[in-house]
C-alpha cells in the first residue's frame, strides 16, 4: 500500500515542484502525491499541482481567527483525505500541537539553512539568507527535519551543504540553496520516509539500508 502524501503550500510552489519531478521520475519509494493544500486562494503552487494531475484544496488562513483554528481544520481534511505523511514545502503559518498530535515523526519540514543555525521563530523565506549574510558565514545550506512543538526544532533527516559565494545576495544566495540543496534532499527524504527507512529515537534519525 503506497504512502499518501499531502503537501502543505503557501505560495509558489517550486518545493512543491521538485516532488512532483521525483514523483515523474519514480522516485518518491512508492508514495504517492494524494492532495496539495494551500493556506490561501490563487497561490501559483495550486496551479503547479493541477497541472500535475493532483487534487487541489485550499484551507486558507483568513477564514480562521488563530492558528489553531486553521490548524483543526487542516487536520481534519488530511484525516478525511486519508493522509499517511504531511510535507511542508513553503507553508508560511506556525502549526500547532493539535497537527504534531495527529501526525507524530510524519511531518516533513525544507528549511533554507542549516539547523541549528538561522532558525526559530522569525526565520524563514528570504530572511533567513540575509540573516547568514549579514552573520558572514561562508557556508549555508538546507535542512529537512521532522515537525515537532518547536518551531524548526525536530529531529533532523537530511542536510546539504551549500558554499557562500563572494557579492552574493539574499536572493542569489536563496535561488542557489534552493537549485543545489532544498529541490535534492527533499524529495530524498520523503522517498527514504515512504520506504520506511526512517528511524526515530529522541532526537536521532537514522537511515536504515534499502532492500
Amino acid at each position: 500500500m503506497s504512502i499518501r502524501i499531502a503537501v502543505l503550500v503557501s505560495g509558489g510552489g517550486t518545493n512543491l515542484q521538485a516532488l512532483i519531478g521525483a514523483r515523474d521520475r519514480g522516485e518518491l519509494g512508492g508514495g504517492q502525491l494524494a492532495a496539495v493544500i494551500s493556506s490561501k486562494e490563487g497561490a501559483y503552487a495550486l496551479e503547479r499541482a493541477k497541472q500535475a494531475g493532483i487534487p487541489c484544496y485550499v484551507v486558507a488562513r483568513k477564514n480562521y481567527d488563530s492558528n489553531r483554528a486553521m490548524t483543526e481544520a487542516l487536520v481534519a481534511k488530511l484525516k478525511d483525505l486519508n493522509i499517511d505523511l504531511v510535507v511542508l514545502a513553503g507553508f508560511m503559518h506556525i502549526l500547532t500541537e493539535e497537527m504534531v498530535k495527529a501526525y507524530p515523526n510524519a511531518i516533513l519540514n525544507v528549511h533554507p539553512a542549516l539547523i541549528p543555525a538561522f532558525c526559530g521563530a522569525g526565520y524563514y523565506g528570504i530572511h533567513v539568507h540575509e540573516k547568514a549574510l549579514a552573520y558572514g558565514v561562508k557556508i549555508t545550506g538546507a535542512t529537512v527535519h521532522f515537525v515537532n512543538e518547536e518551531p524548526d526544532g525536530g529531529p533532523i533527516v537530511l542536510q546539504r551543504a551549500v558554499a557562500v559565494q563572494p557579492g552574493d545576495t539574499p536572493e542569489t544566495l536563496q535561488r542557489r540553496v534552493m537549485e543545489q540543496a532544498e529541490w535534492h534532499i527533499l524529495p530524498q527524504a520523503v522517498a527514504l520516509f515512504c520506504q520506511g527507512r526512517l528511524c526515530v529515537q529522541g532526537r536521532l534519525v537514522t537511515i536504515k539500508e534499502g532492500e
